[in-house]
């Protein structure tokens, strides 16, 4: 009967059935076949709720929709080409740097190509770069603010290892240092891609955009409401004055404040619909993490860990060995799994190993987002790759092909912050 439920998890799994029902249909399993009462699962579910910095994920969430649904990407194109387009491949450095900040700040990949992308492909085509070559640039540029604050998937992390810190009586990771450590990473793979575009260009060159003082200050004044945005957040969090939670309610705050009444880009008759959007995407992952909880707690309570460790350490001995692994099974789920779906299935497997080879758990978070922001961009499941499609309306293929120099140079990042743990741990210590 057993393997006959097994048979039928992994049959429905493969139909399609919800994540948050195959985990908890897991769990269920587990627990029964440990002869444990399956009232434990309505406990671990309900430990969930005692995570204060759970509070920051809607409020984050919210604040991500609202800036989205505004004009936001359109200020910032206009202040980042201000501000770099005299640079040496400067239009190219622009839309590094608007894709970084836009996903940090709205929290979607997807989210950034559609809204920036119908300002940036152009822009960079008439300024003299190839279209193929834009089109990688903007496909691949979309997930790149996923290491940045305030991010949800390094949020996430933080809560599933939280949570195992209880089992596994390891110190607690902190979501501040997890912000901390992500941004030494985000930026060696924004200058990494700068340093490719100036040699893809190399032989034609794009010309320069003259500075205007003028229009600096123009784009300045535009986008005043949103500029001091990452200071509060980044003041806050890393200042100490604020938590996490408290940093995402006046962010929350302040975006709400900023578009309805100061830009009024969005009317108070929008605002119902925008926050049922934003909250029905949090309660999907809010359910997918409480489920999530219940099944770590299985494994660690079947000791699916330590078995999993004895057998990597027998065909395993290195830390390094272990790290090139992992690196593999993780770009490999990332073409095939969405980044929560990874997040809340891998993590209470692979931290506890990771935790036996010396592995720290913030360096770990880094080491998983990081694989997850290539995965966007890698056959068969990269949603970025659908989601440019739909926008450009090209094909799958003619965009793997275009985002395949870019993906090399984001894996040549991923192994300089896998073998150097100082690039992401120098600003933690």
């Amino acid at each position: 009967m057993i393997w006959i439920a097994v048979l039928v998890l992994l049959l429905l799994a493969l139909l399609g059935a919800p994540l948050f029902a195959v985990l908890l249909g897991a769990a269920a399993l587990g627990f029964y076949t440990q002869g444990s009462p399956l009232a434990v699962l309505h406990i671990d579910i309900y430990q969930l709720s005692d995570s204060v910095v759970l509070m920051a994920l809607p409020l984050f969430t919210f604040a991500g929709f609202l800036l989205s649904e505004s004009r936001t990407a359109d200020r910032l194109v206009r202040l980042s080409q201000a501000a770099f387009g005299w640079m040496p491949g400067g239009m190219a450095f622009v839309a590094l740097i608007a894709c970084a900040f836009f996903t940090a700040l709205t929290g979607g990949s997807g989210v950034t190509i559609v809204a920036l992308g119908a300002l940036l492909l152009p822009a960079l085509v008439k300024a003299g770069y190839p279209r193929r070559f834009s089109l990688g640039l903007v496909t691949s540029s979309g997930s790149l603010g996923l290491l940045l604050v305030p991010s949800v998937p390094l949020l996430i992390y933080g809560i599933i290892a939280q949570q195992l810190s209880q089992q596994l009586a390891m110190p607690a990771v902190e979501i501040v240092d997890l912000y901390l450590a992500g941004i030494g990473p985000a930026l060696l793979m924004v200058v990494l891609l700068y340093f490719y575009c100036l040699w893809a260009n190399r032989e034609a060159p794009v010309p320069r955009q003259a500075f205007r003082t003028r229009e600096l200050i123009d784009a300045l004044w535009e986008a005043r409401w949103e500029l001091p945005l990452p200071f509060v957040v980044l003041g806050g969090i890393f200042s100490g004055f604020l938590v996490v939670s408290e940093a995402a309610a006046v962010t929350a705050l302040y975006v709400l404040f900023a578009e309805v009444f100061l830009y009024r880009e969005i009317p108070m008759r929008r605002l119902p619909g925008i926050t049922r959007e934003a909250m029905v995407m949090v309660g999907g992952i809010l359910l997918i993490l409480a489920v999530a909880q219940a099944f770590a707690d299985y494994l660690v309570y079947a000791g699916i860990p330590e078995q999993l460790f004895q057998f990597i350490q027998t065909h395993v001995q290195s830390k390094i060995a272990f790290l090139v692994l992992l690196n593999i099974l993780l770009l490999v789920l990332g073409a095939f799994l969405d980044i929560f779906a990874a997040l809340v299935i891998m993590v209470p497997l692979i931290l506890p190993v990771a935790l036996r080879y010396g592995i720290d758990p913030v360096h770990l978070g880094i080491i998983f987002v990081a694989n997850m922001q290539i995965g966007y961009i890698t056959p068969p499941v990269g949603m970025n790759l659908f989601i440019a499609s739909y926008r450009f309306r090209k094909s799958i293929t003619e965009l793997f092909a275009a985002t395949l120099p870019f993906m090399l140079v984001l894996v040549i990042a991923l192994l300089a912050i896998t073998y150097i743990p100082q690039l992401s741990l120098w600003l933690v210590r």
